[in-house]
């Protein structure tokens, strides 16, 4: 075990190997640095997904904080960790802690931190608590017992008012809803409860090892998800990652819908449908069909780091109708300034009502107006990190000149063409994440690879 390691938290708080630098100890040190950080009497959630010994982890995370004069408000039960989120800002606490690791591989383990507001904490906060890691002697009372209580039952209640449950509730849809053994299970089905909906599950029952992959909701992980909604002929498959705050779908035929589909659906629902204004987010490696929508709707599209700390804070300080990620976190208007599978698969749902179209057939219709453009991304596993220097890179890609570098946040070769090569290490494992996009889906596929072989030949 390594108790010495040196504690980072990455864009979405600290991860690590479970009895490696995830340890009790280690633990302990992170929860007695959030209490030196937050002082005696304020109060603070506790939540925890279905991970391995997530549910221990959390009660050890409360009794330390216990232990500091901190009031507990911990889960009786394995949530997502927006209805953590929601949680924190409709009791009005000072802070959340959500034991999770999210789409990480199994033998991960974390702690995010959200805000009074339920948002993600940023590296103001972050990196406080780094500071404070190993200032004071851990402080717990192994024998306090923490009351549990039941955070599921407000955050049902808040969503099924949020979405137009009236509007839904006489449609014949059916539903397939895929939380790949995490923590999102079945609140989909609760909050549809008493509708005429059919909702059907898949890999709903607790597995920590999640079937031997990685709970993410991308392509690959989703054949069986995609082939069922072919097969079945279901209206929509919704599948949800390992704390439920991210969301991939799968359309009539197994066709799916990658996340920058997903957010464009979102933000003309929102903005066509329910009439909403505001302006709309994008990460750095989102697509280019959220310029052309921000265009047609007249509204700003803002552009930030990938993390969704970055849209949360924007979430908080401007009128935003819809912001999301690469990975699959949407954000929406009157709600928690923080993403939630849930919300979003209930979103397109709701979309298909308004206009009366299955989703393959809104999508259809989208892409012929904003343009069609084919994403890919190629998650590439390193011996070690490695950061692709800016100045060795080419400045043509097949054949099209390079006209723009963004690298406030990895580097995005842009092309003439509108086609795009990205670079981006990930925070918390050796992998180089390569994405790009263009308007064909054989010249993306080029661009993956001539993406892989530029590292690979800075990696030897």
């Amino acid at each position: 075990m390594r108790d010495s390691v040196i504690i980072k938290f990455g864009t979405d708080g600290w991860r690590g190997v479970i009895g490696e630098d995830y340890t009790f100890s280690n633990l302990k040190k992170v929860a007695q640095a959030v209490a030196d950080y937050l002082g005696r009497g304020k109060r603070v959630a506790v939540g925890f997904d279905t991970r391995f010994m997530s549910e221990r982890f959390a009660y050890i995370t409360a009794q330390v904080l216990s232990a500091n004069g901190i009031k507990i408000v911990l889960s009786d039960r394995a949530i997502p960790s927006p209805a953590l989120s929601y949680t924190v800002k409709s009791r009005k606490l000072d802070l959340g802690v959500m034991i999770t690791a999210s789409h990480n591989p199994a033998e991960y383990n974390g702690f995010k931190i959200k805000t009074p507001s339920g948002g993600a904490a940023g590296p103001e906060i972050t990196k406080v608590v780094e500071s404070l890691i190993g200032k004071n002697p851990v402080k717990s009372d192994a024998k306090k017992e923490i009351k549990k209580e039941n955070l599921v039952q407000d955050y049902v209640g808040f969503i099924r008012s949020y979405i137009d449950f009236k509007k839904i509730k006489n449609k014949k849809f059916k539903i397939l809803v895929d939380p790949m053994y995490g923590s999102g299970d079945s609140f989909i089905a609760s909050v549809l409860k008493g509708s005429s909906i059919r909702i059907e599950l898949m890999r709903n029952d607790i597995n920590p090892s999640f079937g031997g992959k990685r709970p993410e909701p991308i392509e690959e992980n989703l054949r069986d998800l995609m082939r069922r909604v072919r097969d079945e002929k279901f209206d929509l498959g919704i599948a949800l990652d390992g704390d439920a705050d991210r969301i991939g779908a799968v359309a009539p035929g197994g066709i799916f819908v990658n996340p920058q589909r997903i957010l464009a659906l979102l933000a003309l629902h929102l903005s066509q449908d329910r009439r909403w204004k505001g302006g709309l987010v994008k990460t750095i490696a989102g697509s280019t069909i959220m310029d052309n929508i921000s265009k047609f709707l007249g509204v700003k599209l803002y552009e930030t780091p990938v993390g969704f700390k970055y849209i949360s804070n924007l979430m908080e300080t401007k009128d935003i109708v819809a912001g999301g990620e690469e990975a699959g976190g949407m954000g929406v208007k009157g709600y928690i300034p923080e993403r939630d599978g849930t919300v979003a698969g209930l979103l397109l749902l709701e979309m298909m009502v308004y206009r009366n179209k299955d989703i393959l057939k809104i999508l259809n219709e989208v892409e012929k107006q904003f343009g069609r453009y084919y994403y890919l991304r190629s998650d590439l596993k390193l011996p070690q990190r490695i950061e692709p220097s800016k100045e060795k890179l080419p400045r043509k890609l097949l054949g099209k000149k390079v006209v723009e570098i963004k690298d406030y946040d990895g580097i995005k070769l842009i092309c003439e063409d509108e086609s795009w090569l990205m670079f981006r290490s990930s925070g918390t494992e050796p992998i180089m994440r390569i994405y790009v996009e263009s308007r064909s889906l054989a010249k993306s596929k080029r661009l993956l690879r001539l993406g892989e072989r530029i590292i690979l030949k800075n990696a030897l």
